[in-house]
């Protein structure tokens, strides 16, 4: 996975593209990603190619504009405000006075042991199991109010691209069927130049109420959901809690009770992990006797 990161640091760096060239699902390349260089993939990315933004104002006479682009920000603005985030300065002040930068050099894992490694993850896990609650619960037709990034895959680059007013913009609307949260649109539901990921909520079928500015409501169809909870966490660490979640659900075969993944049929929810109820997500399935 860091191969391919250098090699693509200035292409579209998707989810799918670690998972495939780690051999591995999703769920598991974060959690494993994480474990051993100690970030989120998308977090390592982000400060990597910050820093190798940083090498390309201090070696050449570039515009910051076109090293925003090179390393793939959507906007000027947002890859200075990331740059400043990072190291204390602008782009252009940096790009100006060269002072001196801590910048984000990664050591390469190229000899660690995973087998053992995942040895010793499988013992603690037989000795502080994590449990992991499913139901499956009937959905509505219904309506869905929500807003779109362009090329957002999870919850982070998401608030990254559109902001974190959106989460308080959902929770203000009223007559929700339940709670706001992130969704993965199915391939019919997502429109060209958008993203997979959104953040919305649903409300009754014949709802009347206001639809806030640059949102948009759309139709769902009723659907079966299966229902996944992990258990509660400490504060702060919802990031692991995620990713165990992930793991049971990347593990769990949904035939051996009757059921089958439909992606198709409605979007996966994605809710906010609290510490008093643990992560919780739902993903769309059919009973077995109705999938065609």
């Amino acid at each position: 996975m860091q191969d391919f990161i250098d090699r693509h640091m200035t292409e579209t760096i998707t989810l799918h593209n670690l998972a495939e060239v780690a051999g591995y699902s999703p769920g598991y390349s974060i959690r494993l990603f994480k474990e051993i260089t100690g970030k989120e993939p998308f977090d390592y990315i982000r400060e990597l190619r910050l820093s190798r933004a940083a090498e390309k104002l201090l070696n050449g006479k570039v515009k910051v504009v076109d090293v925003a682009s090179e390393f793939m920000f959507e906007s000027h603005e947002g890859f200075s405000r990331a740059f400043s985030k990072q190291f204390g300065i602008s782009p252009r002040r940096f790009s100006r006075e060269k002072p001196p930068l801590k910048l984000f050099t990664p050591e390469h894992i190229r000899d660690y042991n995973l087998s053992l490694k995942r040895g010793e993850k499988i013992m603690a896990a037989k000795t502080k199991p994590h449990t992991v609650f499913i139901q499956v619960v009937d959905f509505p037709a219904r309506k869905l109010i929500l807003k779109r990034a362009t090329k957002a895959i999870h919850w982070g680059e998401y608030c990254e691209e559109m902001g974190y007013g959106v989460v308080d913009e959902l929770k203000q609307i009223k007559g929700a069927l339940h709670e706001s949260g992130g969704i993965w649109l199915p391939k019919s539901l997502q429109k060209p130049g958008t993203s997979e990921y959104v953040m919305g909520v649903d409300v009754p079928a014949d709802y009347k109420g206001e639809i806030p500015q640059g949102y948009e409501i759309i139709a769902l169809k009723p659907c079966k959901m299966m229902v996944f909870q992990g258990t509660p966490f400490e504060d702060g660490k919802y990031d692991r809690a995620i990713m165990k979640l992930w793991e049971a659900m990347d593990n769990f075969n949904p035939e051996l009770y009757g059921y089958a993944w439909a992606d198709e049929d409605g979007p996966r929810y994605q809710y906010e992990p609290l510490g008093n109820r643990g992560a919780m997500e739902a993903l769309p399935v059919r009973q077995l006797d109705d999938k065609k």
